[in-house]
């Protein structure tokens, strides 16, 4: 006899696949995230269900068009940005508590990864600036936002091809920077290997690296960094 159908995960107690962390946000201070790729989107939708039946801040990382509709089916007051493939729940951020945070984008092809980092410190409470396609082949490009770089308390640097960014705008200002490597670059870049190497082995000292194409961790790093100064006892 063959085997019944698997059921769709609509119709699966969600416990089957997910345990979902609703006292994040008690616990660390920062939301829940869910991170969509590999997760089918009635998976997903069945934990944009949940988010919502217990008011769970949330954030759907990697989300593709399918996971977003299942999302917004859901929870359609939630914000999808497509170039990021990031929702948001609820969709407008937090007031801005803390120091400021810049997201620098080497080139334009970094620009996915770059807007998934300011959009997670975004929701995270921080005020963010953007800066675009100032890699090292135009060095002039970076020296011209040196004031809003060195106003900022944290600054996350996306790049790929040659890595070098990170270790250029961490030797001009004070505030840590958060190294995020990406998949961009020719044969040779490896998917992100050489980036990431080359920011690990960054000389200029007060640059932390997460892992390729990880905008949300750079985010969120830049966010701790940035937080405002826990209130001394007393």
């Amino acid at each position: 006899m063959a085997d019944a159908p698997t059921p769709p995960a609509s119709l699966v107690p969600l416990s089957d696949f997910a345990d979902l962390d609703h006292d994040r946000a008690e616990r660390r201070g920062y939301p829940e995230a869910v991170y969509c790729e590999g997760k089918t989107p009635a998976q997903v939708g069945s934990i944009a269900a949940a988010v919502r039946d217990r008011g769970t801040v949330t954030l759907f990382t990697r989300a593709s068009p399918e996971h977003a509709e299942a999302v917004l089916t859901k929870v359609p007051d939630a914000r999808y940005d497509g170039e990021a493939r990031l929702l948001a729940w609820p969709p407008e951020p937090p007031e801005p508590t803390g120091g400021p945070v810049v997201v620098v984008a080497a080139g334009t092809s970094d620009l996915p990864v770059a807007r998934e980092a300011l959009l997670t410190a975004t929701h995270l409470g921080r005020a963010c600036d953007l800066v675009v396609d100032v890699g090292v082949a135009g060095l002039h490009r970076v020296l011209a936002r040196l004031d809003l770089l060195r106003a900022a308390r944290a600054i996350v640097v996306v790049a790929g091809m040659d890595g070098a960014l990170p270790s250029v705008v961490a030797g001009l200002v004070a505030a840590p920077v958060v190294a995020v490597p990406t998949s961009v670059g020719y044969g040779a870049a490896l998917g992100g290997i050489a980036p990431l190497l080359a920011m690990l082995n960054a000389c200029s000292p007060g640059v932390a690296v997460v892992n390729i194409d990880n905008g949300y961790g750079g985010g969120h790093l830049a966010a701790q960094i940035a937080a405002p100064a826990p209130r001394s006892g007393g």
